[in-house]
Parts: structure tokens; sequence; C-alpha cells
């Protein structure tokens, strides 16, 4: 999976080698205290105070409390890029089990952010940078998807149906709205344990059409389209 490209650093200054603990503490600091409450809930004087440093200091490092979490955000965007990894080019070896790793891999990464994660979510609706962020990497994350539909389309794995970039927009959407109910424990949601398998299911179902994807090299299941000659 190609990793999506995010701006670097977003909003904040550049960073000295002898700064780069308080940088660190600062959002370290703010991780902590969004798994204990709100975002609007946190201050400056909460995240210096956390951080051992004075609010003049923390303004050398972040011009804003928001630009702390849109780097805390670019950290757990390229994070999940860096697990996903290639995941998608081996994806005719086994399709179930690779599909079932890349949906695992994002599921473990934001899960181990998840105050980021909600943080964000609840935030993106009145925080235009946050919003324009998240559009930007979720494109990323739409047009790998779609390549990868095609491919399997092209072999003959999966059937022709629905546009893929329409299917992968769906796909990743659903996602987003699952975990976050999931994290969020904002009822109905998919109890943690279950939730990567529900997400494979209803991925596989729909771009598969309850077909058998065979590895790379295997025959096309009856019932799936062949490749297309040339």
């Amino acid at each position: 999976m190609t990793p999506i490209a995010t701006s670097s650093p977003r909003g904040r200054r550049t960073a000295r080698s002898a700064g780069d603990d308080r940088e660190s503490a600062i959002l370290a600091t703010a991780e902590r205290l969004l798994g204990e409450r709100p975002f609007a809930d946190i201050s400056i004087d909460d995240l210096a105070r956390g951080a051992g440093i004075s609010r003049p200091t923390f303004y050398f490092y972040f011009p804003s409390k928001d630009a702390v979490l849109l780097t805390l955000l670019d950290r757990v965007i390229e994070e999940a890029n860096a697990a996903a990894g290639h995941v998608l080019d081996r994806l005719a070896e086994n399709p179930r089990a690779r599909w079932r790793e890349l949906i695992d891999r994002f599921h473990e990464t934001f899960g181990g952010h998840r105050a980021v994660v909600l943080a964000c979510a609840q935030v993106r609706g009145t925080n235009g940078e946050v919003r324009r962020l998240w559009a930007t990497v979720m494109e990323g994350w739409v047009q790998a998807i779609e390549a990868a539909i095609d491919a399997e389309r092209k072999r003959g794995a999966a059937p022709d149906g629905l546009p893929a970039r329409d299917l992968a927009i769906a796909l990743n959407s659903m996602n987003e709205r699952v975990w976050y109910a999931t994290f969020a424990g904002d009822g109905p949601a998919v109890a943690e344990p279950d939730v990567v398998d529900v997400l494979l299911d209803v991925w596989l179902a729909a771009i598969y059409r309850n077909a058998t994807p065979p590895p790379a090299g295997g025959p096309a299941p009856s019932g799936v389209l062949s490749p297309t000659p040339g």
C-alpha cells in the first residue's frame, strides 16, 4: 500500500535537537490527557505543565494546541501507513489473508492511539485543518483500495460490478465509522475482539460477491469473470 504523504511538521516550528525531548513530552502529555478528557477541556497550561515546561516555552515548539493535535494525527497516519506497508502488493498470494492483515494492521494502529483518533473525529466538524488532512488521507487510502480491487478484477478473482472507486469509498467510510463506534463505545457498536473479522467479511462479500478468491496462478472459481485477454 503506497504510504500517504502528509505535510510535516504541521504548524510547528522546526524542532531543534536539544528540544526533541520537550516536544516529545508535549505530545505524550497531549495523548495522555486526551484519554482522560475532551480536547476542548485541555488547555495549553495543562500541556506545558505535563511536559514540565513553562507556557512561553510551549510556544517555542507549537503555536497552538490545535497544532499539537494535528502533529499527533500526522504521526498516527504515518504509523498506519508504515504498518500497512506493501500488503496490497501481495494480495494475490492469499486474498483473504492479505485483506485481513491490512484491516488488522490499521485496527492495531488506530486502536493503539484511539484517544487521538476519537479527538480528531470529534473536532473535525469545527476544525478545518483536521478536516482537510483527514480528507487527503482518506483519498489516498481510497485510491490504494480502488487499484487493488481493479487488479483483482483484472486477474479474474473478483467479478465486475460497481465502480471500484465507489466501492473503495464505501468500504473505507464503513471502517471509519465502525472503528469510531467500537473505540468510543458509541452504540450500537461491534465488540472489539470481533471488529476485524466483521469488517473483513463485509469487504470480501462486497469485492468478491461471495466467490472464493483464488491465489495467484490458481483457476478462477465458477461464476467469477476470467481475466480480460491482453
